[in-house]
């Protein structure tokens, strides 16, 4: 296990589950949240933990990205990620998560485009805590 010396800590507290509700200490973000009617729920109005889980990954891996083309001289301006996140039943029976990173990086050829995705990806904090846990697809449209 990895140790880190916190430089910022993000709270939240949810209530009632996937139909209640969730706030983080600042009041940033202030969400009611609603099943999808794929999961057997009403989707209504709310967000759900996927959804929010798909825009801090993908939010966190641009950030990588960027990094690591300014580490390596490569210029990105127009580079964004899409992150899809899939709930689903696994092998054992049980539920899990599946991941596509699409990268869309106009600047670059394909073959620099898979190589600077594959650098993030290994220094991704998010990459990184789901490695071995989730299968993550990196994916160059």
């Amino acid at each position: 296990m990895i140790t880190i010396q916190p430089l910022y800590t993000a709270v939240a507290t949810s209530t009632g589950g996937r139909a209640g509700h969730t706030r983080s200490e600042t009041g940033k973000v202030d969400l009611p949240l609603s099943v999808p009617k794929e999961m057997g729920g009403d989707s209504g109005p709310g967000t759900n933990p996927e959804e929010l889980f798909a825009a801090g990954y993908s939010a966190c891996f641009e950030g990588a990205l960027r990094l690591v083309a300014r580490t390596q001289k490569i210029q990105v301006k127009d580079a964004s990620i899409t992150a899809r996140v899939s709930f689903g039943k696994d092998e054992g029976g049980g539920f899990g998560l599946a991941v596509e990173l699409h990268g869309r990086l106009p600047e670059l050829s394909r073959e620099q485009a898979e190589k600077l995705m594959a650098d993030a990806h290994q220094v991704c904090p998010y990459s990184r805590a789901t490695r071995g846990n989730i299968d993550v697809k990196l994916i160059v449209d």
